[in-house]
């Protein structure tokens, strides 16, 4: 039976208090070694480590409010650390572990960043020089070894645990989230304590999360969805969190937690389905899943290989998942539906319900959202976990917020008579042909994504007679990319036919381009938060961009590059 705790808080961190006195004991961090096993942190030993964290921080004299930037991967101390903050009376201002070092530096400057904790980090070398060498580093334990000028333990061991349990203002900014920068340069999100723990505390009533729940750590808790869903929603529930120690052990590490909520981006989901075909043909599981009397037990193999036979509730969020992805997990019986928001409103809008699945539609608003769409068919978001505007930048905080408090999202929707929402397309997205003709391009590309042939599309056609879609192939598939290989040119013919038949004519593409450079975060096409830059993918080929849409093939192989 899960702990009778009863709260009345208003911060995250007022609810880490209660839970720490409540039940001291009980492990709440789980942490994987990278020779195997794991290490447990109770709610007593997550509290003492962080009041000695908070303690030395304080010792520093800052102002109240600084910004103490922490940079690492996802592991148990990141979240020791950002209590730790939070309890010296800074603001935290986490940073994706992939960034280069010119956009660390520029995260760091703009922050006015007082002090860093660095942690797990796979490019530490490559990223150091951005670091200033003046501040307080603080090296977490799962840290390189030359990131951090005051390891952890020496910190632990120096400092005694604060005493007291200082409750922030709700109102108070509490973190500074920077965006993922698809469309330019990253803006700092200011959220407060208070909307933080709106949105979390929503969540654990639609999810019904108790301190029973088990939840895996694997996207970037520098994420505002992961760091709602997984750290903030923890506080509060009392919940255990597992973490994923790399990419080749997730599978492993999926299997320990056995999550029964689980929060996923469209890629992670259909890698794991991926993975599912590798052991069994895709005909012969989806034939089996059809007949109803044995489709059970297939299922639940799957499931259990997975490490998500335990899954109550599975969202996919970040980016549109394709319908059959959703209706194929569904048909494993597991409840995976769609999610909506955004940083500025610490990604609380909508949400998919799992009795109320409606295809092509994402679902309808959480509680206490107001919803409205403008004249020219823009989102319009209100609710109490908006953010309080970007940090040093009225000028884009004006142009996001309106004066009656709602979120300008710059998402086209459309919302049904139910209050279902429907997300068209980016506003700044859309392109003009040559013909005159307005296009979105989202719906094109979700309908190229549901291919098992498509890892990722991007359609272009501003200025263009006919759109043109770049694509990236499925890994299986990868591997004809160079050779233009004859059976995969026609399996690519017949994609694009049968979408053309599908879409306007104005709309159908010229041709499938398919793309021999990879899309990666690490050169710049890609976001920490797995996005495409359709700016970048634009400006990279854009000298081609005419020819391709008037070469008369419907299908072309543009070659990577030799390599150095």
């Amino acid at each position: 039976m899960p702990d009778q705790v009863k709260l009345a808080v208003s911060s995250a961190l007022e609810s880490f208090y209660e839970r720490e006195r409540a039940h001291p004991d009980r492990v709440y961090l789980v942490q994987p070694r990278a020779a195997g096993g794991a290490d447990e942190f109770t709610w007593a030993e997550v509290g003492d480590q962080a009041r000695r964290i908070a303690a030395y921080l304080r010792s520093l004299e800052l102002d109240a409010g600084s910004h103490i930037a922490l940079f690492s991967k996802n592991c148990a101390h990141w979240i020791i650390a950002d209590l730790a903050i939070w309890m010296a009376g800074h603001v935290s201002v986490p940073i994706y572990p992939t960034l280069n070092n010119d956009a660390v530096r520029q995260i760091l400057e703009h922050a006015q960043c007082q002090a860093a904790v660095i942690g797990k980090l796979d490019s530490w070398q490559t990223v150091r020089s951005s670091v200033y060498p003046d501040v307080p580093w603080i090296g977490l334990p799962l840290a390189p070894e030359d990131a951090g000028s005051l390891s952890w333990q020496r910190l632990l061991d120096t400092h005694e645990p604060l005493g007291d349990d200082r409750l922030p203002d709700p109102a108070a900014v509490a973190t500074l989230v920077y965006t993922a920068g698809t469309s330019g340069p990253p803006k700092g999100v200011m959220l407060s304590f208070s909307a933080m723990y709106h949105a979390a505390n929503n969540w654990l009533r639609l999810f019904v999360i108790d301190d029973e729940d088990r939840l895996l750590s694997y996207l970037p808790l520098s994420n505002v969805a992961e760091r709602q869903f997984v750290e903030v929603a923890s506080l509060l529930a009392g919940d255990t969190v597992f973490f994923v120690h790399s990419s080749n052990t997730f599978i492993r590490d999926m299997r320990r937690a056995r999550p029964t909520v689980f929060f996923g981006v469209p890629r992670i989901w259909s890698k794991l389905q991926r993975s599912v075909y590798r052991r069994i043909p895709a005909v012969l599981l989806d034939t089996l899943l059809k007949i109803p009397l044995i489709r059970i037990i297939p299922a639940r193999i799957v499931l259990s290989r997975l490490g998500l036979n335990h899954i109550r509730y599975a969202v996919s969020g970040g980016a549109p998942p394709t319908d059959s992805m959703l209706r194929w997990f569904q048909r494993l019986g597991m409840n995976l539906v769609e999610i909506y928001g955004m940083t500025e409103n610490c990604g609380y809008s909508h949400l998919g319900r799992p009795k109320r699945f409606k295809s092509g539609w994402i679902g309808l608003p959480n509680p206490g959202v107001e919803c409205r769409l403008a004249e020219n068919g823009e989102l319009l978001i209100r609710s109490r976990a908006t953010m309080m505007g970007y940090f040093r930048d009225p000028e884009a905080t004006a142009q996001m917020l309106d004066e009656e408090g709602f979120l300008h999202t710059g998402d086209l929707g459309e919302v049904d008579k139910e209050g279902f929402l429907r997300i068209i397309g980016r506003a700044r997205d859309l392109f003009t042909t040559r013909a005159g003709k307005v296009i979105s391009p989202g719906p094109i590309e979700r309908l190229l994504d549901a291919s098992p042939l498509i890892e990722q599309s991007c359609v272009l056609g501003d200025n263009l007679p006919q759109p043109v879609a770049l694509v990236q192939l499925m890994e299986r598939e990868a591997g004809t990319a160079a050779t233009g290989d004859s059976v995969a040119t026609e399996r690519l013919t017949e994609l694009l036919l049968e979408i053309n038949k599908r879409l306007p004519r104005h709309q159908q593409l010229a041709s499938l381009v398919v793309i021999g450079d990879e899309w990666r975060m690490d050169n710049g096409f890609v976001t920490p938060t797995l996005k495409l830059k359709r700016h970048v993918v634009e400006a990279t080929y854009q000298d081609q961009l005419e020819l391709w849409s008037v070469s008369g093939k419907r299908v072309l192989w543009q070659e990577a590059p030799e390599p150095v």
